[in-house]
């Protein structure tokens, strides 16, 4: 799939303003590849991202799908551990 597609962004319970502007909102970027199970992908998402069953199940549909889903939204502080620990299970994860 090209990495062009379009990010579908499933909704997510911690996506809230901080006053009137997201100047620091990066986003945590899950890849789709052919080495990984959905449950794994799932069970990874539930444990790393703190992400309940439906939301991870959400996001790995969406990932397979599309080639790409937006996982997390946060400062890049927050995030970059959690991109280290996917990328530690073997997911491949950007920040943007």
């Amino acid at each position: 799939m090209s990495e062009n597609q379009e990010i579908i962004k499933p909704v997510q319970k911690d996506d809230t303003l901080q006053g009137s502007s997201r100047n620091t909102n990066r986003h945590l970027i899950l890849y789709n590849d052919d080495n990984n199970s959905f449950d794994y992908v799932i069970s990874c998402l539930i444990e790393v991202c703190h992400h309940d069953i439906i939301q991870a199940e959400q996001c790995t549909f969406i990932t397979h799908y599309k080639g790409k889903c937006d996982i997390k939204n946060g400062d890049y502080k927050s995030l970059k551990p959690m991109k280290e620990n996917l990328v530690g299970k073997g997911l491949r994860v950007t920040i943007d």
